[in-house]
């Protein structure tokens, strides 16, 4: 009966250890996700710096609230 007891035991720790294994891969790959979607929300908000640059140099000085409206519109969307 001992010899049942410590089969299940180690059957449950084996189980336990491939849960961790698992649990450990997916970390793995959201840490990877979150990177990559740094990475993207990094060049999104470069570009929206420079695309904003650039209108603010093509519109008159007080004239960028409709581009404002659109830019909200759009994240909205």
């Amino acid at each position: 009966q001992h010899e049942k007891e410590l089969q299940d035991v180690v059957k449950q720790q084996e189980e336990k250890m491939l849960q961790l294994i698992d649990r450990s891969g997916e970390v793995t790959r959201l840490k990877g996700e979150v990177s990559q979607l740094q990475r993207s929300l990094q060049r999104a908000e470069t570009e929206a710096k420079v695309l904003w640059e650039e209108m603010r140099e093509k519109e008159p000085k007080g004239d960028s609230t409709h581009v404002r409206e659109r830019v909200l519109l759009h994240q909205e969307v």
